[in-house]
């Protein structure tokens, strides 16, 4: 099956990341990876894998439109916006995992298929793909009123970017909290845990519904539904036990840990982000053969 090419804007660790993942793909071709650092790691392995390398960022695309179909870019909010519209320009496909929120807020397994034409989708936060399709779970059975999200992760999986754009994360992942999970009010705090040996990802969800008698059958089997989803391309999300009701309140413990390909298990923080950026490049893909077809 011919794959469709994509290329990688940014050299750090989740842009190396990335570069890992998606040599495991069978519908992604990485074709391209440019960053506007010569001698960061990612750089070099990227030379050394024989990609196309581009040493003034996505300006080198610019000269070489053909090389890639879909993009990913994985610098920062402020970076994006350059990004961004160099993309439209060449009229190629963006997958945003930066706070810049340009384009619409992309949870796969809750909404992906209704942006599947869509040249810019942002991929939230690593607490908003951990928690939104739990919310999402709940929503689908009780009118979610109320939702509240805490993120913990290990301060050494929270690099420069993460720790610059804590208030961009709060509140990007309460919007989307909103306008994806369906809660009528959304909250997120995160939290940078110093401990030693580093901790796995976890993530809790605090919900409040509109119903005092709450279905607590569906309203699990809902869940559990949603985890299995989540699984199938992170599969070290984890309940960490059984939803817990007390009347119109309902809470779920989360842990996500990473996949171990270039980053430590406990970044599982990053890890979410990368693999649902590959879950949405990998279905932009399969609909534009299908459209080809």
């Amino acid at each position: 099956m011919s794959k469709v090419k994509v290329g990688i804007i940014g050299t750090g660790n989740i842009g190396s990341d990335l570069m890992m993942k998606l040599a495991r793909s069978e519908v992604l071709e990485l074709t391209t990876v440019m960053g506007v650092d010569p001698s960061s790691r990612g750089m070099q392995r990227a030379k050394r894998d024989g990609y196309q390398v581009f040493e003034n960022g996505i300006d080198g695309l610019l000269q070489y439109p053909n090389s890639v179909d879909i993009l990913f870019d994985a610098t920062s909010a402020n970076a994006h916006i350059h990004n961004a519209q160099v993309a439209k320009k060449l009229g190629k496909q963006m997958i945003d995992l930066t706070p810049a929120a340009i384009g619409p807020f992309i949870v796969p397994p809750v909404n992906l298929g209704a942006y599947l034409d869509t040249d810019n989708v942002n991929l939230v936060t690593c607490g908003g793909q951990a928690t939104i399709p739990i919310i999402h779970a709940i929503n689908k059975v009780e009118c979610v009123e109320y939702a509240e999200i805490v993120a913990t992760i290990s301060s050494k999986s929270a690099g420069p970017g993460t720790r610059a754009n804590i208030d961009e994360f709060t509140e990007t992942t309460a919007k989307a909290i909103e306008v994806v999970g369906g809660a009528k009010k959304g909250k997120a705090i995160i939290i940078l845990n110093p401990a030693e040996p580093p901790i796995m990802m976890r993530d809790t969800v605090h919900v409040i519904v509109n119903n005092n008698q709450v279905n607590q059958e569906l309203v699990a089997d809902s869940i559990y539904k949603m985890v299995e989803k989540v699984q199938s391309y992170v599969p070290g999300y984890k309940l960490r036990t059984e939803p817990i009701f007390e009347d119109n309140k309902i809470t779920v413990f989360l842990e996500i840990e990473g996949a171990g390909h270039y980053l430590p298990k406990y970044a599982g923080n990053l890890d979410i982000m990368t693999s649902a950026a590959v879950k949405v490049a990998e279905e932009f893909a399969k609909h534009r053969m299908e459209t080809i077809v």
